[in-house]
């Protein structure tokens, strides 16, 4: 039961279109992907991240999503969405079937984003939805009414964990309001 339970992310539809605008990805698969771009980035800037820990952040930063849905990252309540998350992170960690011990505490690490590893799994849990909007065209952001100082804002503080990162993300930021993706203003 509590695999199905798990399970039930797969059914949590983001905002984001995948494969150029072909459909929207579903929290399970963000998951996935952000648990390998980690791995990826990781082994790029060989800073001594705890990958198993940082791949076990991936994985699990989402299931609160299970039960209180996904909340769109420009959405004007994204700031509480983290206090029904942990509700139902405590009732998953407390099912029966877990024999994950430090779920609940591990959930808190990447909520909290205080180890290197919490960070570095927030600047990419930023970036690949990014990506994403870049590979179709800017398409939610342009279904969504997001304007060029809206994704600004919710990636500023990527600037201070990785000036390499921020300036990538600033050229095709500045490439899609160009090609007219994103709004401007």
């Amino acid at each position: 039961k509590f695999l199905l339970e798990l399970d039930g992310l797969k059914s949590v539809n983001r905002r984001t279109y995948i494969n150029g605008g072909e459909r929207v990805e579903n929290s399970a698969e963000h998951s996935w992907h952000l648990a390998m771009a980690c791995w990826a980035f990781a082994e790029l800037l060989q800073d001594n991240y705890d990958v198993p820990k940082l791949i076990k952040l991936a994985l699990i930063h989402d299931l609160g999503e299970i039960e209180a849905g996904d909340t769109f990252l420009y959405s004007g309540n994204r700031k509480d969405a983290h206090i029904e998350e942990r509700k139902y992170v405590k009732k998953l960690a407390s099912h029966p079937g877990n024999t994950i011990e430090d779920l609940a505490e591990l959930w808190d690490e990447q909520e909290d984003g205080a180890s290197k590893e919490a960070r570095l799994l927030k600047v990419i849990d930023r970036l690949l939805p990014f990506l994403h909007n870049i590979n179709s065209q800017g398409r939610a952001w342009q279904e969504n009414n997001i304007h060029k100082n809206h994704v600004l804002k919710i990636h500023q503080f990527v600037q201070n964990e990785s000036a390499e990162i921020y300036a990538w993300f600033i050229s095709n930021l500045d490439y899609a309001v160009d090609q007219g993706w994103l709004k401007s203003s």
